[in-house]
């Protein structure tokens, strides 16, 4: 099967030196029917609701295969982000002499968290009925434009850069898991664990732990796209930078990401 293309140092050190379990409980999830081509997804759902009463029981089956397809891709996409986060810390931590003895701990915690992430998403999309997409082929050097399992600098320039791309990507994908409460909340309680892992990761870099405008900090204009409407202003038709100024506004709302948009960083790193 071929999947979607691809594609403040925190407050408590406890975090990355217990593990996270609470995904794990997340295991009955029973759900709907087979799964429509990826690029059938609709967007106007509501168009189907709408039709008229005589064609109710068709239109219904229709809405749940569009559901169902919506909720599947998402799922999808999202194991495909984290598969690449999951190799990506393995191959670092088998790397000799690249991570240092200091930040070790870190970033066994949080491969440990992808890799937790990883088998849920699997296990997930396999109760649903779903063939969980195979682990792409990753080129983490983008074609040679980064080096980052010999340069340590890099390797947490693209940390961050996937941390950053993940928490913005699970909240693009909410309104597409909604259809299945158990879904939603392990697709939020694992949107929540990424941003800690963004902003542990920004901080390392002596970056802040969250983002102002669209600068993701002191980062290369290669991972600019991750950025890309950070700087947007209006919530909800509310200027907020009017009482605090446009970097403090900016900084208060994260941005989603669209899923054409995550695939489009993902499917850099992916041969």
């Amino acid at each position: 099967m071929n999947i979607l293309r691809l594609l403040d140092k925190l407050s408590h050190d406890k975090f990355f030196t217990t593990e996270a379990s609470r995904l794990e409980t997340i295991t009955n999830l029973s759900l709907f029917g087979k799964k429509a081509a990826i690029a059938a997804v609709p967007l106007g759902l509501g168009t189907l609701m709408a039709t008229p009463a005589k064609a109710e029981t068709t239109n219904a089956s229709i809405t749940g295969t569009a559901l169902k397809s919506t909720l599947t891709d998402a799922l999808q996409l999202a194991l495909v982000l984290e598969y690449l986060e999951n190799e990506y810390y393995a191959i670092g931590l088998s790397t000799l002499g690249l991570i240092p003895n200091s930040d070790r701990t870190v970033f066994m915690q949080i491969s440990k968290h992808e890799s937790a992430h990883v088998n849920f998403l699997k296990s997930t999309l396999t109760s649903l009925g779903e063939t969980p997409g195979n682990k792409p082929v990753f080129d983490f050097t983008a074609s040679g434009n980064f080096s980052p399992f010999t340069d340590y600098n890099q390797f947490l320039i693209l940390a961050q850069a996937f941390e950053d791309t993940g928490v913005r990507a699970y909240k693009g994908q909410a309104g597409n898991v909604m259809s299945n409460k158990a879904v939603l909340q392990a697709a939020l309680q694992i949107h929540s664990v990424e941003a800690r892992h963004a902003s542990q990761v920004r901080r390392m870099r002596a970056n802040k732990g969250w983002i102002e405008l669209a600068n993701g900090g002191n980062m290369p204009s290669a991972t600019n796209p991750v950025y890309a409407g950070e700087d947007n202003l209006t919530q909800a038709g509310y200027n907020t930078g009017t009482t605090f100024g446009a970097a403090a506004g900016s900084a208060a709302y994260d941005e989603i990401l669209s899923g054409s948009d995550a695939q489009a960083i993902a499917s850099l790193f992916i041969v």
